[in-house]
């Protein structure tokens, strides 16, 4: 039996998982079957029901990557019509709310805790609670239950394979031997903020503007300066692997599906003081007269089937124990491989939209 541990940030709170992962013999109800594809397909769950075939629209951050197309095939087998629409996560936050008077989706999973509280500051979504409530540490979610956790993302720098004596930190990208070797995710996806903030908060300064001192903002211009902002559509992990721009941002699953689907490798920088780790979370929207299908289908998409499924297919560091038991063994070898930063996330949540307005237009070329 094998001890597994990973640590989670919540947005005011951490918490550790220590799970055994069981080979062969797991006492789970999960099961999952190798599509004619090689994917991985869903099974259904004996205790979460079928969706009625009412329409539902999904809006997701994580919907990239052949994840929207797996999601409406196999919740299409359970019965739920789905229409799931990808908007990166700075911009999906802020459509929600400049939709709240004419609601357009009935649920949003993807997101993390700092842009759920803008929506439910914003009072966007409805309290419910899942089937699978007790699967999952609460303390990442929201007291109040307007969302859950599904899945646990570290962010970190991946790196080619082959790269001789490569940056231990983000300090050491500043130097003129990192010019342009590496991808900043634009600010507008919610790694790119994420990553940013994970390291303006290591110069906090209540006497500095923006509660950041000179040194800090000084520290994240040259950073963004000698490295190069994403272009849409550019092939950035492409150019990890042939090593033209061997360094780039990137959200743990795709580490995972990327080495996958491209049969590569990556090194994986890993700062002293750790990475950012962010929740996704799953909610439902308020306005909307689909209410009891969105929690059929979020009943069944958070459940320990499902989830595994997910991570199987995705690469994915599920919230829900019962599929983290069975984790594969690359998903196992990176969370090993990584460790969380302590970041204070109320304080990111209060200042990180003037963080990123203050980068984009100061420090952006």
């Amino acid at each position: 039996m094998r001890k597994m541990r990973i640590l989670a940030m919540g947005m005011c709170a951490a918490m550790t998982l220590s799970l055994a992962a069981c080979g062969g013999g797991s006492s789970s109800s999960t099961t999952t079957a190798a599509g004619g594809d090689g994917g991985t397909t869903a099974a259904s769950s004996d205790s979460t029901g079928g969706g009625s075939g009412q329409q539902l629209i999904i809006y997701t951050n994580s919907g990239s990557n052949g994840r929207d197309v797996w999601l409406k095939e196999q919740a299409a087998e359970q019965g739920f019509n789905i229409e799931v629409v990808q908007i990166q996560a700075g911009d999906l936050g802020n459509r929600i709310i400049s939709e709240k008077n004419n609601v357009q989706a009935d649920l949003v999973f993807g997101l993390n805790n700092v842009e759920y509280e803008k929506l439910k500051a914003e009072d966007t979504m409805v309290p419910w609670e899942p089937e699978w409530a007790d699967e999952v540490d609460l303390s990442l979610g929201d007291p109040d239950g307007y969302y859950y956790p599904i899945v646990i993302q570290p962010l970190v720098n991946m790196m080619n394979e082959d790269l001789e004596n490569p940056p231990k930190d983000y300090t050491d990208l500043l130097s003129d031997e990192w010019t342009d070797k590496y991808t900043i995710l634009n600010f507008g996806g919610g790694t790119g903020k994420t990553m940013l903030a994970g390291l303006l908060v290591r110069y906090q300064d209540p006497e500095g503007e923006l509660g950041i001192s000179e040194e800090g903002w000084e520290t994240v211009r040259k950073w963004i300066q000698n490295g190069h902002m994403e272009v849409s559509g550019e092939d950035y992990v492409g150019a990890v692997i042939d090593g033209t721009r061997p360094i780039c941002e990137m959200w743990g699953s795709g580490v995972l599906q990327n080495e996958e689907e491209r049969n590569a490798n990556f090194q994986i920088m890993v700062p002293e003081v750790g990475v950012p780790y962010v929740t996704e979370q799953v909610a439902i929207l308020k306005g909307r007269d689909n209410t009891d299908e969105a929690i059929a289908f979020a009943n069944w998409f958070g459940s320990a089937e499902v989830q595994e499924a997910w991570m199987n297919q995705f690469g994915t560091i599920p919230c829900n124990e019962k599929a983290l038991a069975n984790a594969p063994e690359n998903v196992k070898e990176f969370i090993d491989s990584v460790h969380q930063q302590d970041i204070d996330w109320a304080f990111v949540a209060e200042n990180l939209d003037a963080w990123v307005e203050k980068a984009e237009l100061e420090f952006v070329q």
